[in-house]
């Protein structure tokens, strides 16, 4: 009997050492942005324990770029695009769920298609479009592109197919009709996989760069990551204190909201893959 317990007590170990030690990886960088963001530059590269504390870098660097704009920018993108998703994809979850029409499997392989492809890809494609539309140096040029989201489509129409097709009849009896019946009876029930979907959606385009970075050429619509660029001028000088700070300002909201609500965020993403 401990000669069968012995292995798999060596596996679980193996396992906690391996997790710890992403852990350790993954927050390290974290660890040193906090500790260079809240110490005089000198400090950058010293930990020590008794060095002073400050908050002088986080002055500088709300100084050295407008933030207010920069974070209204942000804001405003990931709302909008949000809800743009939220509509675009329960319209299209549900007519891929429930309903039945000619080339409905080979419309949705094509969704699936989009999940293999990697944004980058469609850049110039994508600039050329908002350049037509008259969108470019928008912030809803920054944001069309990413109104319809294969990934979202894909988990909504799961959560929507594993809900039993008889509430569609009850809802039918009682005089309701499609839209009605979706709003009702389909989103309330598939709460956690909108959360879920909302926190992806929200954390990717807070973060996103490269897109808003080519798209955009003045400070009314820069989102906060295309804003960190200043802070990496060589002309300026590099001050890793400074960088660091602004950083902590980008990211701060993600993480406070994160550490408020991991709760609320790991059980829906859990109940998300469940179904």
């Amino acid at each position: 009997m401990s000669e069968a317990l012995a292995p798999r007590g060596l596996g679980r170990a193996l396992e906690t050492f391996g997790a710890w030690a992403l852990a350790i990886f993954w927050i390290a960088p974290l660890l040193y942005c906090v500790w260079t963001a809240f110490h005089p530059p000198e400090y950058a590269t010293k930990f020590v324990l008794w060095a002073p504390l400050s908050i002088e870098n986080f002055v500088k660097a709300w100084n050295a770029a407008p933030f207010a704009r920069y974070f209204l920018n942000t804001f405003a993108l990931v709302t909008m695009v949000l809800a743009g998703q939220l509509v675009l994809v329960t319209l299209a979850a549900y007519a891929f769920a429930r309903f039945e029409f000619i080339g409905r499997d080979i419309a949705f392989a094509l969704v699936l298609v989009q999940l293999m492809i990697m944004p980058d890809v469609l850049l110039v494609e994508n600039y050329l479009i908002m350049a037509q539309l008259g969108l470019v140096d928008t912030i809803l040029g920054i944001g069309l592109p990413y109104f319809a989201s294969a990934f979202g489509i894909f988990l909504l129409r799961q959560t929507f197919k594993s809900l039993p097709k008889e509430l569609d009849d009850a809802a039918r009896v009682e005089g309701a009709g499609v839209l009605v019946t979706l709003w009702r009876v389909y989103v309330p029930l598939a709460r956690p996989t909108y959360i879920a979907f909302g926190l992806v959606s929200v954390s990717y385009h807070w973060n996103n760069f490269l897109w808003p970075l080519i798209v955009t050429n003045s400070v009314e619509t820069r989102p906060l990551t295309v804003g960190l660029r200043v802070f990496t001028a060589i002309e300026q000088g590099v001050d890793w204190s400074v960088i660091t700070a602004a950083t902590l300002m980008s990211c701060g909201p993600l993480l406070i909201a994160f550490l408020l609500f991991q709760r609320q965020f790991i059980q829906s993403f859990m109940r998300a893959g469940i179904r």
